[in-house]
């Protein structure tokens, strides 16, 4: 075993858009630069061994991997054959043995109990897997797993060694019965490909079932789809070629919220949006469309000398809301930290927010799209009634708003009715479920609320509404 404190390469995935705003967070907590790839959604940044536990802590990520060997320009064959070729000689020569560490650490330090669940994965094109059936059983708790490193450093080293193939069978044949006489469980792994670019002769499912045979018969290892110890990555865009191992059974952004809704926003998005807002000591930060509380529970969690305040005219999103601060506050109090959150969850109706004037810093929220909640066709009075009143509230010359929709139209023709109270800073295009949003940052102008001729639109009453009053 090499010392534990190596350098390696880290891969993540960050919700498409903010990879700026992850590789910031890299920089401010692991003092590493993040290099942005090529293909959105993914940055890479170099660490010691010794700070894998603080990568898993880091709130802008949702799925980590160790980095095997990266190819800025791969020359792709021109067949499937000749590419089938390249896949299996790939395979063994790939130095895997200090990935193979890392995985082995990282298996460590998020002391996983139980089998690893994954969910099938799709037949589109985008993503492809390797796998052939078996039924092997291993142990449950991966650190229970045993990988002979040894084996695998003498093996690669053979590799540059000898050129003659029977040599190598007859190690590979001699090492099997070395792991059965030891009682040593093979690993179950897949391969699992996501590739973009329109220059290939191969499909997805081509090259992780090309590349995952070969890693199969490089290593001995059992295939197996669902119930697998090791998940090999194979990222292709363009000439673009990574290969990495899975670090994550699933993705970060679950981390906090227990009670989902049809519309639940993601974690790590919804700490990106509330970067964007760059929150201060004291800052009084409202979030109107709260749903099920992911953007207040995101700020509370990192930014705690601030005062969150949500709410949301949907008694089952409040009820919801709640029970996942409660679940938060019981996670925080069992780890020994202070009881308590500086947030409050109230049932409002939002265009007529039970607020004074120009008492908020930041707002920022998730408007609805038009799609599974709300239409297209309301959007078009909601949006200006609610950035009128969110206008009413903000702190004039000082307020902020971060708003994600992906109904742009309709946000952007409200956003020039009120031009006089909001002014757009910029745009953050990201996609959320398949849909291309965006999020727009305002700023809010001098204009003091009730002076500009915006303002003599009557305050919007529903006569559904529920009344307002404190639930957390």
């Amino acid at each position: 075993m090499q010392e534990l404190d190596q350098t390696v390469t880290i891969g993540a995935t960050v919700p498409t858009g903010f990879e700026h705003t992850a590789a910031e967070e890299v920089q401010e907590k692991l003092e590493a630069t993040a290099r942005v790839s090529k293909n959105r959604g993914r940055i890479y940044f170099d660490i010691t061994t010794d700070k894998l536990f603080k990568v898993h802590q880091l709130k802008s990520l949702d799925n980590l991997f160790v980095v095997v060997k990266d190819y800025d320009d791969y020359q792709f064959k021109t067949t499937k054959e000749e590419v089938q070729l390249d896949w299996q000689e790939l395979a063994t020569k790939l130095p895997w043995t200090n990935a193979l560490e890392v995985w082995k650490l990282n298996n460590s330090i998020k002391k996983k109990k139980g089998r690893r669940k994954r969910t099938n994965p799709t037949k589109s094109d985008q993503c492809g897997n390797f796998s052939t059936k078996s039924t092997d059983t291993v142990p449950s708790d991966p650190e229970e797993l045993l990988v002979d490193l040894e084996a695998l450093e003498v093996k690669e080293n053979q590799r540059d060694v000898s050129s003659q193939p029977e040599d190598d069978s007859e190690e590979e044949k001699h090492s099997e019965i070395q792991d059965q006489e030891s009682g040593v469980t093979p690993l179950k792994f897949r391969v699992t490909c996501n590739r973009a670019g329109e220059k290939h002769c191969f499909t997805s499912n081509d090259a992780a079932r090309d590349f995952g045979g070969a890693v199969q018969e490089f290593f001995q290892w059992k295939a197996d789809m669902t119930k697998f110890d090791v998940e090999v990555l194979l990222n292709i865009h363009n000439n673009e070629v990574v290969v990495g191992i899975a670090l994550t059974v699933e993705s970060l952004h679950r981390r906090n919220i227990t009670h989902f809704g049809p519309t639940t926003l993601r974690s790590t998005l919804a700490y990106g949006m509330l970067r964007l807002c760059k929150p201060q000591v004291s800052d009084v930060i409202v979030d109107p469309m709260c749903g099920t509380g992911a953007i207040p529970l995101e700020g509370v969690m990192e930014w705690q000398n601030s005062f969150f305040l949500a709410g949301d005219n949907n008694g089952t999103a409040v009820s919801r809301s709640v029970n996942n601060i409660k679940h938060i506050v019981k996670r925080t109090h069992d780890e020994g930290s202070p009881s308590g959150l500086p947030l409050d969850i109230v049932q409002w109706d939002l265009c007529n927010l039970p607020m004074r004037s120009s008492s908020v810093d930041i707002i920022i929220t998730d408007m609805p799209f038009g799609k599974r909640m709300g239409s297209k066709k309301k959007n078009w009075e909601l949006y200006p009634l609610c950035l009128r009143e969110m206008a009413r509230v903000c702190k004039p010359g000082t307020g902020k708003a971060v708003l994600l929709t992906q109904d742009k139209k309709c946000f952007l023709k409200a956003l020039l009715q009120m031009e006089g109270l909001w002014r757009k800073s910029h745009t953050v295009w990201v996609n959320v479920g398949g849909l291309h949003a965006g999020v727009f940052v305002l700023k809010r102008t001098a204009v003091v609320f009730g002076t500009t001729s915006e303002d003599v639109m009557e305050p919007h009453t529903d006569k559904d509404a529920f009344e307002c009053y404190l639930i957390w």
